[in-house]
């Protein structure tokens, strides 16, 4: 009888945990299936996009595994979303809420727009500034509500123990404030640049400021032709490496790769505004519009922005979720 009961109750355990396995939708055009979690692992199989997954094991930060047809395997987390809660064992059923009360949670979320994070342990701060007090700190693809985005680099958001704000360049939005309109296809853009005459007045003022330098030095050179002459070549060097400093543009040539186990392992610069990259955790190339402003380069994969800081000529710093070095070859 002891065996029995314990049989029985061995089943009923099993058939909770089948039940609350997840289901997920793939996002990449053809995702890659490896033997183990491992981006370098051997490639058993792929999956179209839009396929339904059954996820077993979601406790690796990179990889799920999931249930094939004829066994197991280990896909990315970056190209698998969520889209059914897992489906708890059977209990007692609560009593269900009057109609008023369901009807404040859906009205209490229509207010805001709802984002997820791109970034880890992204640092929510007091204030709209980045020197302000930390006061948390979200971990990567965590779904946050936007409550205020008028201003121009941050969001206002809803955290747990109240209110804080997060640099926009690490959220990306998931759903709309509106009613939701007709959809149509979005093209991925190339990232603002932002417009700085500064440099361009700079450089105007001080070569009219070489001008007259020049103009007096020959007025008052009495004709000495050596003086002119070292005057005029005085002149054009100062007037070129202001040149060089402040309004030539910041050229990015040649192919920059990583040792380090990141996502983007390479990036390689072909013309002025295109970029090649190559993608570990897909097996993937890709190619994206990309801008530099200041020393800082900008480009697109998919919805996420990838920024490099330009420390020099021969290394490349990864920004947020593309942390990294980057050296020339």
């Amino acid at each position: 009888m002891i065996r029995i009961l314990f049989l029985f109750f061995a089943l009923f355990i099993f058939s909770s945990t089948v039940n609350a396995q997840d289901i997920y939708r793939v996002k990449a055009d053809k995702l890659r299936v490896r033997a183990t979690k491992d981006s370098k692992s051997k490639v058993i199989g792929s999956i179209s996009k839009n396929e339904n997954l059954t996820v077993l094991d979601a406790n690796d930060a990179k990889f799920y595994k999931i249930k094939l047809k004829n066994g197991e395997g280990w896909v990315s987390k970056d190209f698998v979303e969520k889209i059914a809660p897992a489906t708890k064992p059977s209990t007692p059923q609560a009593p269900q809420p009057n109609a008023a009360q369901q009807s404040t949670t859906p009205q209490a979320v229509t207010g805001s727009d709802m984002y997820r994070t791109t970034a880890d342990d992204l640092r929510v701060r007091e204030k709209a500034d980045p020197k302000s007090k930390i006061v948390g700190h979200l971990p990567k693809g965590e779904n946050v509500a936007v409550i205020d985005s008028s201003n121009t680099s941050f969001y206002k958001i809803k955290v747990t123990n109240g209110e804080g704000w997060v640099s926009k360049e690490f959220l990306v939005r998931i759903s709309p404030v509106k009613a939701a309109v007709e959809k149509t296809p979005i093209s991925a853009s190339v990232p603002q640049e932002n417009k700085d005459y500064t440099n361009i007045i700079f450089f105007a003022v001080v070569g009219l400021i070489l001008i007259t330098i020049l103009y007096f030095s020959i007025k008052y050179a009495s004709g000495n032709k050596f003086l002119i002459g070292f005057s005029v070549i005085v002149i054009l060097v100062i007037g070129y490496f202001c040149y060089i400093t402040f309004i030539q543009a910041k050229v990015v040539t040649g192919t920059f790769a990583s040792n380090e186990d990141i996502q983007y392992k390479t990036f390689t610069f072909k013309s002025k505004d295109s970029v090649t990259v190559t993608d570990a955790y897909t097996d993937s190339i890709f190619t994206s519009k990309y801008v530099i402003d200041g020393d800082m380069i900008k480009l697109y994969d998919q919805q996420n922005t990838i920024m490099l800081l330009i420390r020099d000529d021969q290394t490349l710093i990864g920004e947020g979720f593309t942390r990294g070095t980057f050296m020339k070859k």
